[in-house]
């Protein structure tokens, strides 16, 4: 039986098995099934595979049926909790779409529920990270359409935060998912991305854009045209240190492309200077425990301020800054990797070493 207030977990097992064909109608169930399917769902220490079919189980039962049977959008939320910190292990990911689970939880962008939405994007993510493979195979379950698509138009904005996050992670050193990004009209939706006032959302955007514009001529020119600068100058006085810092850093980027229609004309543009002239006298003013706080950010005011200018900020005159005259590390490209998926790349490393 099901425990008071929870789902029934034995009339899912029922329906599941009943329809696991498509064809068969509902039958009774043995001692042994309802034993079975309460094991596994309640189960702490069942192996990992196991417990990713029963999970695969269930995102493949219809969500009307769910509902019937006492499952709500927060036990769906804990469930893809608990794959997403399977899936961390690199071999788990790729595993998902072997035993059928990998389409099922696409599906699950489209659910009505925006915290699952949000969810499953999230799960994603974490499966596409740093996995060639599993990029490859979201690809061709075409995964990226639905993320596309919460990311441009889900009145969520955490739903389409968490799609955006996926996209990041799906087309990083993935050309056909760098291509379709930008058949799609992804930079439009960065763009936007930008314009919100979701700090999160922001943030997101402007760590995919810092990918984008060390990769291709073509997605500087696609950021230069649709007016990026203009935007990330309005970003560059955010109340948020990180949003503040990425677009500094894309600014930064466009100002030092040689190229770029963008590098001359950003010395030109007086917004520019007047926002770089404000941040520097608030740093300026920092007592030296907050300058701490902002090492980053006041070494790219200057290095901007040097490049559209040709002369050093007046943090150096001020001696803000001293011996820290070199550009920044470019560091937009390296993104959080999972505890279990570096474990497991640092253990195949030890592996090769010679003893």
């Amino acid at each position: 039986m099901a425990k008071e207030g929870g789902p029934n977990w034995e009339g899912l097992l029922k329906w599941s098995l009943a329809h696991s064909d498509g064809t068969r109608s509902s039958r009774n169930l043995s001692e042994e099934d309802r034993r079975w399917f309460t094991e596994a769902m309640q189960a702490q220490s069942l192996d990992v595979v196991k417990r990713m079919k029963d999970i695969t189980l269930v995102m493949q039962i219809p969500e009307q049926v769910l509902e019937d049977q006492g499952v709500t959008a927060t036990h769906i939320e804990d469930m893809l909790d608990e794959l997403q910190e399977h899936v961390e292990d690199i071999d788990m990911a790729n595993d998902l779409h072997s035993i059928g689970g990998l389409v099922p939880l696409l599906n699950y962008l489209k659910n009505s529920n925006s915290n699952i939405r949000a969810k499953a994007a999230e799960v994603v993510s974490t499966i596409v990270q740093n996995n060639p493979k599993s990029q490859q195979l979201v690809m061709e379950a075409n995964g990226l359409e639905p993320l596309l698509s919460n990311f441009t138009s889900d009145p969520d904005v955490a739903a389409r935060t968490k799609a955006l996050g996926a996209i990041s992670s799906l087309i990083r050193d993935n050309k056909p998912g760098l291509a379709a990004f930008r058949l799609s009209n992804g930079y439009t939706g960065l763009r936007d991305a930008l314009s919100s006032e979701c700090v999160r959302f922001q943030r997101k955007a402007l760590n995919l854009i810092q990918y984008l514009l060390h990769k291709d001529n073509e997605d500087r020119e696609a950021i230069t045209n649709l007016g990026f600068a203009h935007i990330m100058m309005h970003l560059a006085s955010s109340e948020d240190a990180e949003v503040r810092e990425g677009a500094l850093r894309g600014l930064l980027d466009l100002a030092q492309d040689k190229k770029g229609a963008t590098n001359g004309s950003l010395g030109e543009d007086e917004k520019l200077k007047q926002i770089l002239q404000d941040r520097i006298k608030f740093i300026s003013l920092m007592s030296p425990d907050d300058l701490g706080a902002v090492r980053e950010e006041r070494q790219l005011v200057d290095s901007l301020w040097n490049v559209c200018y040709n002369e050093p900020s007046s943090l150096r005159d001020n001696g803000v800054i001293q011996g820290e005259d070199e550009l920044p590390p470019d560091v937009a490209s390296k993104y959080f990797e999972p505890a279990l998926r570096a474990w497991a790349s640092n253990t195949a490393t030890d592996e090769k070493a010679p003893i």
